[in-house]
Formats: C-alpha cells, sequence, structure tokens
C-alpha cells in the first residue's frame, strides 16, 4: 500500500497551528467582549451559559441518575431481596451484597448487608434497570457527593436508606 504524496501545505505545520490559533483568539476576543458588556450593565442577556455553582444550584433532569438510595417495605424494611442481579451487571464491580433468610415467609431472603462503593461507581443505572423488585433508586437529586476519606465513599444500607443523608 503506498501513502499519498504530501504537498508543501501538509509538510509545514506552521500554517495549520496558525490557523488553531486564529480560531482560539477570535473565540476568546468575542467572549470577551460579550462578556465585558454584560459585567458592565450594557448589555441584558447573557454571554455565556455558565452556572455560578455555589449561589446556583444546577438545574437537573427528570432522568438524572444522581445519589442512589434503597426503597422501604410498607413495614419500613428494605425491599431488596438479595437477588445479587445489581451486582452482577454492575460494570465498575462497586455494588457488595451479602444475603441471609428472611424471617417473613412471604420473602425467601433478604440483604444483610448493602454496600456501594461511590467512589468507583460510574452512575451508568444498570443497577437500577436489572432490579426486579424495583428496591434501588438513583433519583434523590443530589449531586454532591464528596468525602474526606476513602472509607466515606463506601455506602452501607443504613446510609441508603436515608432520604437525606
Amino acid at each position: 500500500m503506498s501513502r499519498p504524496d504530501r504537498g508543501l501545505r501538509e509538510q509545514v505545520y506552521i500554517l495549520e497551528v496558525l490557523r488553531g490559533l486564529g480560531v482560539t483568539f477570535r473565540h476568546f476576543f468575542v467572549n470577551l467582549w460579550r462578556h465585558g458588556l454584560r459585567l458592565l450593565g450594557l448589555r441584558a442577556e447573557p454571554g455565556a451559559v455558565t452556572i455560578q455553582y455555589p449561589d446556583e444550584p444546577a438545574v437537573l433532569g427528570r432522568r438524572a441518575r444522581t445519589r442512589h438510595r434503597l426503597l422501604r417495605r410498607v413495614d419500613g424494611s428494605p425491599r431488596c431481596t438479595a437477588c445479587l442481579l445489581c451486582e452482577t451487571i454492575c460494570p465498575a464491580k462497586c455494588i457488595h451484597i451479602t444475603a441471609e433468610e428472611s424471617p417473613d415467609a412471604a420473602v425467601e431472603k433478604r440483604a444483610r448487608s448493602f454496600d456501594i462503593d461511590i467512589g468507583m461507581c460510574v452512575f451508568c443505572g444498570h443497577c437500577v434497570e436489572a432490579c426486579p423488585v424495583d428496591a434501588i433508586h438513583m433519583d434523590a437529586d443530589q449531586v454532591e457527593l464528596a468525602s474526606y476519606t476513602r472509607s466515606g465513599m463506601i455506602w452501607d444500607m443504613k446510609s441508603l436508606m436515608k432520604e437525606n443523608p
């Protein structure tokens, strides 16, 4: 297979570099002009779509995948039946469930422990889709999931069942 011959324009990269710098500077000065007028009070509409995060919270869509939460039954126990489907389908392998026999005759087994390592989670939502009993949701509208320690990112069943941790 023969390679196509490169002309002078392809061999001299400085022309392409200058074209790229031209685009960059054009965007820089156009946005500087827009924001400068807005800051001076001469223009009312916003220049760029920027969210001032601590002051203005981000507006999330209805289907945003945020913090995990476990749902409860009517008696207050977790709805999880420890079928291990969410643990199996998780691409990050961040869900760990330990099953035990349930004292309730209507439920075969339940989860003794349900841990999610939020630091490893990719927030794909596969666990929510795989759950046959609709026990796990990702609709808490909480996106601030920071922790000072690695162990603080591992959430157990008690913290997953809280409405507002």
